[in-house]
């Protein structure tokens, strides 16, 4: 399954049951869509863009393994109330089982052996409890998994490494509020956020494909969005749900033909660069794919 990303900052004033983002999360909890992969590649090409010093991310290739269906986003309890001084507040749950971290690290293992085998394991275990659980059971599950060197780093400290060293990461691995704040962090380093795809996976490899930008419905019809993210995100189907990497490689390399030709949209223009619309980019990437 294919869409277009929501919610972003043009959703975060609406209450809660008008948010969009509510469907989607509802949407991943049905079909049981529990690993996300979200990978962080800087094109050569876009070095440019990217609000970092070429020599930070020249060469950038990292993959954000988020578990998508736990943690604080789905534990129970939450919601509001009075408290004893008669004051509103809010409260939420972080919840983790052992089942839901096992399966979650072993994919970011798995993802790990196939690339660079270095696997980085963020938590907050020097003062969640929830965290300290998360640790002790990747770390016992990094026993299955001698070739691949393990790694462990507290939240805080992985977003500073993330714009200090981040060609130091190959594959990370974390839960559901970490990874979708690190992933949005890790989408600047590679120039722009609607650069970059995302598949969300069940255990039969069953997904969702969707760019990890969040919808803009003050452009919508004017021809400004980069289509990429989500081109690219059709690429990530064809990997990993229907088993075609052939497919995949191909429409990748298109993308990288079209900017390797100097078309950019204007998130991903320099100052005084001429720019293309959605549907002149789409229609480059398909003539690329002839």
């Amino acid at each position: 399954m294919l869409l277009g990303a929501v919610g972003g900052p043009q959703y975060d004033t609406l209450p809660r049951a008008l948010r969009p983002e509510q469907g989607i999360l509802g949407i991943r909890k049905a079909l049981g869509l529990f690993a996300n992969l979200r990978p962080a590649l800087l094109y050569p090409e876009l070095a440019a863009a990217s609000s970092f010093k070429p020599e930070v991310v020249a060469g950038l290739d990292l993959m954000i393994v988020r578990e998508l269906t736990g943690d604080i986003y789905f534990g129970q309890p939450r919601g509001r109330r009075k408290n004893a001084a008669g004051e509103d507040e809010g409260f939420d749950t972080m919840h983790y089982s052992v089942s839901e971290i096992e399966r979650i690290a072993r994919v970011g293992f798995e993802t790990a052996r196939r690339r660079g085998k270095k696997l980085c394991s963020v938590d907050k275990a020097n003062v969640l409890d929830t965290s300290m659980l998360w640790r002790e059971v990747v770390t016992a599950l990094g026993r299955d998994y001698p070739d691949v060197e393990l790694s462990h780093m507290y939240v805080d400290n992985a977003a500073m490494q993330l714009v200090k060293r981040p060609k130091q990461f190959d594959v990370i691995v974390t839960g559901n509020l970490f990874g979708d704040i690190l992933s949005d962090e890790a989408s600047m380093l590679a120039g722009s956020i609607g650069m970059l795809p995302s598949a969300s996976l069940d255990a039969a490899a069953k997904g969702l494909y969707e760019p990890i930008h969040g919808s803009a419905p003050d452009i919508a019809g004017r021809d400004l969005a980069n289509p990429l993210a989500t081109i690219l995100s059709l690429a990530m189907m064809f990997r990993h749900t229907f088993a075609r990497a052939d497919v995949a490689d191909r429409i990748e390399a298109a993308v990288r033909r079209v900017l390797a030709a100097g078309l950019r949209t204007g998130d991903i223009a320099l100052p005084g660069e001429a720019t293309v619309g959605t549907k002149a980019m789409g229609a480059a990437v398909v003539a690329a794919l002839a």
